[in-house]
């Protein structure tokens, strides 16, 4: 197949995909939306504890009480996953746990016992560990979303004052990209809240759902979330080890990009829509398998969606220090 034939054949590709995922794919690359005076989301190259302290400090939002610190530890087999050694200095400063619920997939953290004995492997368990759904589940009424009317939770997420998501930015195989949305979404719901994002309804399979439908219910347990916390949750993503794939795969693909930092902010939408347009301003050999991965999924539609529903702003003013 020569060049051109393999461009069209793309597009066609591209095309058929949006049939299926609905609005907002994007072109190559996607516009910048870098505003001033847009929501203010900060950026430092230091990955470090100490990086990641000050990004959380330069929010300047007064956190109390009991605190959550929602991440993904890693499944077993997995390296990509954030280091133990990055949440130190937060944990500690914030007096915080490590929050996660099982998974509906099976694997060594589809039981708290095994999600524990996880973290203890990863280097986790110097602060306290919590899985959220070891007590069980709870559903919290969800209002505004199109898909959903409740989201059902790991009920342990209700003793916690503040959230403070820091997410593993990389690809996904379903959603394109990882980032704050699933993070929240998926890592925060039970078993029984992961299917119903994951499936399209009773007599459907588990992994039924996709495009516009999926990504409309991460947004949606988004949302349930943050009102319940009456806006008590704060976002930090974290790019690096850039892998195509989740820190739920047992043998994810190595990282293609250099790591390239970490983005905080108050406003889940302008913080996703910049760590996107930091992948796309890297050179592009380096970011094409991770961008492929984004573009594929409809990725952008997570974005789109989350501004529609009033989650956040796209325009966003980069803060570097």
């Amino acid at each position: 197949m020569d060049l051109l034939s393999r461009k069209s054949f793309q597009k066609f590709l591209l095309a058929s995909l949006f049939a299926l995922t609905g609005p907002g794919l994007w072109a190559d690359p996607p516009p910048n939306t870098e505003t001033p005076g847009g929501s203010k989301v900060y950026f430092t190259k230091n990955i470090s504890a100490q990086g990641l302290l000050a990004a959380f400090q330069k929010l300047n939002v007064p956190v109390s009480g009991k605190v959550a610190i929602k991440l993904h530890m890693g499944e077993d087999g997995n390296t990509n996953y954030l280091r133990p050694e990055l949440l130190r200095d937060l944990v500690t400063s914030v007096k915080g746990s490590f929050v996660d619920s099982n998974t509906l997939y099976g694997g060594k953290r589809g039981t708290t016992a095994g999600h524990l004995a996880v973290a203890k492997d990863h280097g986790f368990a110097y602060a306290p560990v919590d899985i959220l759904d070891a007590d069980g589940e709870s559903r919290i009424p969800l209002r505004g979303g199109t898909r959903l009317k409740e989201i059902i939770v790991g009920s342990r997420i209700l003793n916690y004052d503040w959230i403070i998501s820091v997410a593993h930015f990389k690809g996904h195989a379903m959603a394109g990209f990882g980032g704050t949305f699933k993070n929240m979404a998926v890592g925060i719901a039970s078993p029984a809240g992961k299917r119903a994002i994951h499936s399209d309804g009773p007599g459907t399979g588990t992994w039924s759902s996709r495009g516009s439908a999926f990504f409309e219910k991460i947004v949606e347990y988004n949302k349930g979330l943050i009102d319940s916390r009456g806006g008590k949750v704060l976002f930090i993503n974290i790019l690096n080890n850039l892998s195509v794939d989740c820190d739920c795969d047992g043998h994810a693909a190595k990282p293609e990009m250099k790591d390239i930092g970490i983005l905080a902010s108050t406003d889940p939408v302008a913080l996703e829509k910049a760590s996107l347009d930091q992948i796309y301003a890297a050179p592009v050999g380096e970011r094409a398998h991770l961008v492929e991965r984004i573009e594929s999924r409809n990725g952008i539609y997570q974005i789109l969606y989350a501004e529609k529903l009033g989650l956040g702003s796209q325009k966003y003013e980069l803060v570097r220090f």
